[in-house]
Parts: C-alpha cells; structure tokens; sequence
C-alpha cells in the first residue's frame, strides 16, 4: 500500500481544504441562526445556497461518485482523505453535494437505474436541487436485520401497490423522493423477498408524520416517520431487479460507510485541535491544563486512536479499489466499529477538558456528539458487525 496521495488527490485536497477555512468553517454560526429562525427548507439557509454554488463553480461537486460521467472520478482511496476534511464541519459534506443519504441514493441509482430513472432522479440529485431520503427501517422489525421487514408492495397491473409503517426515514422533510425498501415476495429466500422502489414525496398515500426527536432535536431534514397507505407508483420505478433490494443495500452501504468512517476522523480531528487549544490557555490550580499529565494522556490517547483509524479506513478504500467491494467486507466491518468508537472516546475526552462550555452549544463538540452516537447504531450497530467479523475468523480455523 502507496501511503503516498496521487498528484490529483493532492490537488482536489488543497482546493477542499481552503474551501472549508474560508467558506464553510466561518460560516457554522451564520448558518445555524438562519436554519433556525428563516426555517429553511433542506436545512439549508441562504449562507448554505451561496456556499454550494461556489463549491458548484469550483468544480469541487460530487467528488463521492467514481464514476467520471457525474464528477472528476475520484476512487475511494482518493475521496477519503477529502471526505475527512468535509467531516470537520456539521455543513462540511453538504457544501460540496457529497453528504448521506443522497450520496447513497445517487450511487445505486448511477449503478442500477434505467435511463429514464436517471433522468427523472438522479440527474437532478446530482445538479444539487433536490433533496432525498432512504425509507429502510421500521419501528416494527429489528432494523439490524433487513430480512424481517415488513413494508408490503404488491403488483397491480403496472403499478406497484405500497402499505407500511417506516422511521428514521433520514431528510424526508423537503426530500424530493425517497428510495423505498419493500417486501414484492414473502415467500422468496431471506435476501430474495425485497426491492427497492422510488417513491416520489408527493405521491399519495406517502404521509410524513413527524421527524422522530433524536436527543431533543428534531431540525434540518429530520429522522422521520412515515406512512405507506394504499401508495401507488408505476412499475417502472423499481430500482434493479424484483428481488435484489437486499443485494442493491449492499453496493450502497460499502462506499458509505467508508464516506461516514472519513467524515468521524474529520470530527475526531477538529476535536482533539480544539482540545489543544483550550489547554493550552486554561490556567487552573497553578498551570495550563496542557501541562497536566491526565490532559496530555488524553491528547496522546486521542491522536494515537485516529491515526491508527486512519490506515484502517485507508487501507479498506485500497481494498475496495483493487479488489472489489465483496473482497474488502471484513475490513469495511472492522472500521465501522473502530471508527465510531473512537470518535465517541475523543469526543468524550473534549468534552471533559471543556468542563460546562463542553455540553453547551457555545461549542461544536457537544453537538458532534449528539450526532456521532448515531453511527454505532446506523448502517449496522457494533454487535452485528462484531458477530461478522467474528464468523469469518472462525471460519478459518474451523
């Protein structure tokens, strides 16, 4: 492994870089106030709108896709040192078009829609003037284990029929269209009974009843629930193949954990600088706080978890590069739990070197926290990753 960047990587790095320190780092508290008080749709604010279009103009968009029709082309090992710098805001990924779930959405969408589909849905996802979100999990089935669902789309004539009871259905409010996922065969095979069908917000029958509060926060986009009644869409919006929902969460669910893996080492990095800083100004009981041998155990703790995490993610982008997603699924398991776990840990410790300022929102650390805790749970909670992980050494000596 080549732990030197490419000259592109290298490029697109120093242009990402001066991008967040002069345009979207500045502009946390601005646009805060302005999603607050204008309500702006998309959690957006017109600071976010000016933002992205001079992300749009400066050619840094949709650096996520590898895919050289949609964007520069960018291979997972060359877009995560990026992902990493865009993780360091709470508006970092959203400023360049390259924030979850659309991300996701537009990657299978790219690999598995029809040209019609394309058209109608990606093509405006990646111009950046829609929204969407991804309808998976469900308050009434283990949402570890997408084989129990129970969302029912039944075929009539050329329509597919939707009833159902989803949450978490993440930036519904102001989507545009949300990819579903739904039983078409109870009868089939576990990974055989579901697709996945887009579902236009508008559609009737498709209610949002509220975003679910996630620690006392329901703002931006929310975590929401949703209704299927009766939701009648055409035949021709199902995604891929009758059947392969399962295998279409897969190819979606490699490259954005890699993409939320880079985004927490870019948090866990504003986190321990932020740390640094206020130790080494705070004066209390005779000396810095950076002179205290609990705070520097802290900081080295801190950095030695997110370099080691680092090649962790690196070396899984370098697999999924060269040998392909199926080949880099231990390592892709591995860093989703090490990744989320660390950034808790560093968290944790810049919120105890702050004291009180630590838990308000004067900072950023409290609320990189109130979101991070998520990812243990989203995309897989560390148990089942474990217990994968777990089986296939086994499996080895077996």
């Amino acid at each position: 492994m080549d732990f030197e960047v490419s000259p592109k990587t290298a490029e697109y790095h120093k242009k990402v870089d001066d991008f967040m320190k002069e345009y979207v780092l500045p502009n946390e508290k601005k646009i805060d106030h302005e999603v607050e008080t204008l309500g702006e749709k998309f959690n957006e604010s017109p600071t976010m709108n000016e933002v992205r279009k001079k992300a749009k103009s400066s050619g840094l968009w949709n650096l996520f896709l590898p895919d050289k029709k949609h964007g520069p082309g960018l291979n997972n090992f060359e877009y995560a040192p990026l992902c990493e710098l865009m993780g360091r805001s709470f508006y970092g990924a959203r400023a360049f078009n390259c924030m979850a779930p659309d991300t996701g959405n537009m990657e299978i969408l790219a690999e598995f829609g029809t040209d019609d589909q394309k058209k109608r849905f990606l093509q405006p996802s990646l111009d950046g003037t829609v929204r969407t979100c991804f309808s998976m999990t469900e308050p009434d089935t283990p949402g570890s284990d997408p084989t129990q669902l129970k969302t029912r789309a039944v075929r009539e004539g050329d329509n597919y029929v939707i009833n159902g009871h989803k949450w978490f259905t993440s930036n519904a409010i102001g989507a545009a269209y949300a990819i579903v996922m739904v039983v078409t065969d109870p009868d089939a095979e576990p990974h055989r009974r579901a697709s996945q069908i887009i579902v236009p917000l508008d559609t009737p029958g498709m209610k949002v009843v509220r975003p679910v509060p996630v620690m006392g926060h329901t703002g931006g986009g929310g975590h929401c629930e949703v209704l299927y009644r009766d939701c009648r869409v055409p035949i021709t919006n199902l995604l891929g193949e009758e059947g392969g929902g399962f295998g279409i969460s897969q190819a979606r669910l490699g490259p954005g954990r890699i993409h939320h893996c880079m985004r927490t080492i870019g948090i866990a990095e504003r986190a321990i600088e932020l740390m640094c800083q206020r130790a080494n100004t705070r004066w209390t009981h005779g000396s810095y706080l950076a002179d205290k041998a609990n705070i520097q155990e802290w900081i080295a703790d801190s950095r030695i978890e997110i370099d080691s995490t680092r090649l962790m993610v690196m070396n899984a982008a370098w697999k999924m590069d060269n040998q392909g997603k199926r080949e880099a699924r231990n390592e892709i398991a591995m860093i989703k739990v090490m990744a989320a776990n660390m950034v808790m840990r560093v968290l944790d410790r810049a919120i105890q070197l702050y004291g009180a300022a630590g838990v308000s929102d004067d900072f950023p650390i409290a609320r990189f926290w109130r979101d991070s805790r998520a990812l243990r749970i989203a995309d897989g909670p560390d148990e089942v990753h474990r217990m994968t992980i777990a089986r296939r050494e086994l499996r080895k000596w077996k």
